[in-house]
């Protein structure tokens, strides 16, 4: 590879040739973890039944597995920085097999918590948000697409997981079905092996080692493009607090989400947002089966939202990703979100069959755009060479609420006896954190545009892009001088 290239942080396997590769890796990744847990519905009657649980103790399971599939970033990143994102892919293949084979010999709901709720949700953690940020090494000029195209795998998961669940419940009942989907899942080891770290910067001189680094360590001198970095140089015991302190903010982005202002409005109205996010996939198939529809056709409803997910996210992500929404992608996102909430209002004025896929049409329609653009609008937030970190706090902050939002709509239901208020607090958190949204990035836009109208001269690529004003040395920088990103695209 030239120097020129490397100085720009670029390989001529970005954009092309293997990176396509890594691409339909991550949309079989994709399907594999972050659409799972879309199928844990389709088991709610069932286990309630076997172990005598409440609704609101059963929906710790799918909870517990959600939540924890995205409050492991802290725990990913270290693995990616550490081992590489190939690595780190493999071992979540190899957990999420593990935990779901265990959980078929569960006796008690709590047993399940464990091993289908915390193993194979951590196991999806590490598959999914290494196979995320991969895909940022690999893809530059395309990114938009790839990211877009990459969500398709969710939509071809979210299509398929109810109907084998059901199909497969309805043969060998819930522990064989478990047993088979630990298999199943182990297959996500072999779309590590597919994701081989790129060198995109040029070897170090002995004379000036990096950060870090030991000098003469040939071997370990290069930076790898899959976000593995070499073994950090042991600190005197004196600073060892200080130095566990700036980890503690590195893989948690906490001078980030104190600095940049979009990265904050952005993390909190997602984390409230995904509170009611997660409601209608949990507990649409026991809504639907209550009031009266089959069993095979409550679950094709989750069925007809991932379907047609396949075709919309792709065109949400080529429509974002033209230049007239550069900078305005977080008002596409926000009206998707406000499409979403008020979608949920359709579910309960009927509990027909025909009602609900009118339903699932529109809550589709909405959910695709939020999918292809959360990934995106967070790009579009941080600079690429911190958004592994800043996804590591975006997503623990995601899973406080997600953890919290199925138990207490489930606590409703007990109290209640109607699903129907489920949706009712879905709608509520999803409109309130679109306008929350909305209306922010609208205020900070126009002080960002009185700020450069007072400084003609800044050269900042992104609005909402954060800038790092760096208080120490320049040898204190994570990474080398010549591995930089523009995230605007």
């Amino acid at each position: 590879m030239s120097r020129g290239a490397a100085a720009h942080g670029t390989s001529s396997t970005q954009d092309q040739g293997w990176a396509w590769m890594v691409l339909l890796a991550t949309v079989l990744l994709q399907g594999l973890t972050l659409s799972f847990p879309s199928c844990t519905g389709v088991f709610f009657t069932d286990l309630q039944r076997e172990f005598q649980a409440t609704n609101s103790e059963t929906s710790w399971f799918p909870s517990i597995m959600t939540a924890v599939l995205h409050a492991g970033g802290p725990l990913c990143s270290v693995l990616v920085e550490r081992f590489g994102c190939r690595f780190t892919v493999m071992l979540g293949g190899l957990l999420s097999g593990v935990g779901m084979v265990a959980s078929s010999f569960s006796k008690s709901i709590s047993q399940l918590y464990i091993t289908a709720g915390f193993i194979t949700g951590l196991g999806s953690c590490f598959g999914f948000q290494a196979g995320v940020t991969v895909l940022g090494y690999y893809f530059v000029r395309r990114r938009a697409l790839a990211n877009a195209l990459a969500s398709t795998g969710a939509s071809i998961g979210l299509t398929l997981w109810p109907l084998i669940s059901q199909y497969l419940l309805d043969e060998m009942g819930w522990r064989n079905t478990f047993l088979i989907f630990g298999g199943v899942l182990l297959n996500a080891c072999v779309c590590g092996a597919v994701m081989r770290p790129i060198q995109l910067g040029p070897p170090s001189s002995p004379l000036q080692p990096s950060p870090g680094q030991e000098p003469g360590n040939s071997a370990e001198d290069a930076q790898l493009s899959n976000g593995a970095t070499p073994h950090q140089v042991e600190p005197p015991q004196q600073v060892r607090f200080a130095a566990c302190k700036r980890t503690l903010q590195k893989y948690l982005a906490f001078d980030i989400f104190c600095k940049n202002k979009g990265y904050q409005i952005y993390t909190i109205g997602v984390a409230w947002m995904v509170m009611g996010f997660v409601l209608p996939l949990i507990y649409l198939v026991p809504y639907a089966v209550r009031n009266g529809v089959e069993e095979r056709k409550a679950a094709l409803l989750i069925s007809i939202i991932g379907f047609i997910n396949i075709f919309m996210r792709p065109m949400a992500g080529l429509l974002s990703g033209l230049s007239i929404f550069t900078g305005k992608r977080i008002y596409l996102f926000s009206l998707a979100a406000l499409l979403n909430g008020l979608s949920n209002l359709i579910c309960v004025i009927s509990a027909d069959f025909s009602i609900l896929i009118l339903y699932c049409l529109i809550y589709s329609i909405s959910m695709s755009g939020i999918g292809a653009l959360i990934f995106q609008v967070l790009m579009d937030v941080v600079e690429m060479d911190r958004f592994s970190s800043a996804l590591g706090l975006f997503t623990i902050l995601e899973s406080i609420t997600i953890l919290l939002g199925p138990p207490l709509a489930g606590l409703l239901v007990d109290i209640t006896g109607q699903f129907s208020y489920v949706f009712y607090a879905s709608s509520f958190f999803m409109v309130s954190a679109a306008l929350f949204m909305g209306l922010s990035f609208c205020a900070l836009d126009r002080k960002n545009k009185l700020k450069e109208a007072l400084k003609p001269t800044s050269n900042s690529p992104s609005r909402y892009q954060y800038t790092e004003v760096p208080t120490n040395p320049e040898p204190e920088k994570q990474a080398p001088p010549a591995v930089m990103y523009i995230t605007s695209i």
